[in-house]
């Protein structure tokens, strides 16, 4: 009985049946506002996503008051999503009327909408629909209060051996191996614009692939199926990896793109996403082994931890001058008369 299931399972693994996987990376219906931090106006609204608030004032160093620190914090709230353009395109105008909205699908829930200003010349532009920070991939499970505040979870997940805060549709996607798909749910307005999806891998390395055109009207998916994958197993090159102490390869979606032809019609352009969803290969097949390697040796743990404090350095250098430059701008929207008395 034993050496059947062998060779049933050996029958399976050749055909491909085990190594595909479907995961929803990111799933903005998951981003919507459901705290309010930050804010104690009396009709304040939610304006942060409670599972991916990060607190930055923990980088801040120590030059500023602990009120100060208190109100460093952001997530990856839609609204707090930016859309950067390329140099060519980056004018005041451009950029003033360029945004992310909440926006309410009568099919989807909540999804991510933007509006888009490109530039009325005929020239190529391009814009990348961008998180508001480089997701983390090591964040450790958290409880959250209402006020943004994070503690340590119940859950015995450190982030780095056990599951992350933003895995499971909130951009992190672990043990990836070769990517076979990419699809997008994308709503049109008939606009002649491309769409491609920008990822992320734990080498560092950035890649984009071109999903298609937004040239149709209302809800399609957008795939791209990868044309270097080797469905047959017999005829992909066989490697013999060593199995500890190796990291686990992950990806994190790092935004869109989206180009604008030069023969195309400028001005505003609006659309909606509700999800990015993945078929990959598994990177290492999860077994029952005799030795708990990590808990002896803890390798990988001092490696990823090492990952995670530069996850954190970036982000909060990042989110600290935004938080400086909000502190130095104007609030005055018109001139205060002057005193009648005191007038030249």
């Amino acid at each position: 009985m034993k050496r059947i299931f062998i060779l049933i399972t050996v029958a399976l693994f050749l055909s491909g049946a085990l190594f595909a996987e479907e995961a929803i990376l990111i799933d903005f219906g998951k981003l919507a506002a459901d705290i309010t931090v930050n804010d104690d106006s009396e009709n304040a609204k939610p304006n942060q996503n409670r599972q991916t608030v990060m607190d930055y004032g923990q980088v801040a160093g120590g030059s500023y008051t602990e009120e100060q620190k208190g109100i460093m914090k952001t997530s990856l709230a839609i609204t707090n999503w930016n859309v950067i353009f390329t140099s060519s395109s980056r004018t005041v105008t451009n950029e003033v009327v360029t945004y992310t909205r909440e926006a309410t699908s009568k099919q989807w829930g909540t999804v991510l909408g933007v509006r888009v200003h490109f530039p009325v010349e005929h020239f190529y532009s391009k814009a990348y629909i961008r998180p508001p920070f480089e997701i983390p991939a090591y964040e450790p499970q958290a409880n959250i209060d209402d006020e943004g505040n994070t503690q340590p979870s119940d859950e015995d997940s450190d982030g780095i051996t056990g599951p992350s805060r933003f895995e499971d549709g909130f951009g992190v996607v672990k043990n990836v191996g070769t990517i076979k798909a990419i699809a997008v749910n994308a709503y049109g307005l008939q606009f002649p614009h491309g769409l491609s999806v920008i990822l992320l891998d734990s080498q560092g390395t950035e890649k984009s692939m071109f999903m298609g055109y937004l040239n149709y009207d209302g809800w399609a998916e957008l795939t791209w199926n990868n044309p270097q994958y080797v469905l047959d197993v017999r005829n992909r090159e066989l490697r013999i990896y060593p199995i500890y102490p190796t990291s686990t390869p992950f990806v994190k979606f790092n935004g869109f793109r989206l180009d604008r032809d030069a023969d195309k019609e400028g001005g505003d352009f609006v659309a909606y996403f509700k999800d990015v969803k993945i078929i990959y290969d598994k990177a290492v097949l999860d077994t029952d082994r005799d030795i708990d390697d990590e808990s002896l040796w803890g390798i990988i743990q001092t490696r990823e931890t090492a990952k995670k404090v530069w996850e954190m350095k970036q982000f909060g250098q990042n989110q600290l001058l935004r938080y400086l430059e909000g502190q130095k701008q104007a609030t005055e929207n018109v001139f205060q008369p002057t005193p009648a008395g005191e007038q030249q």
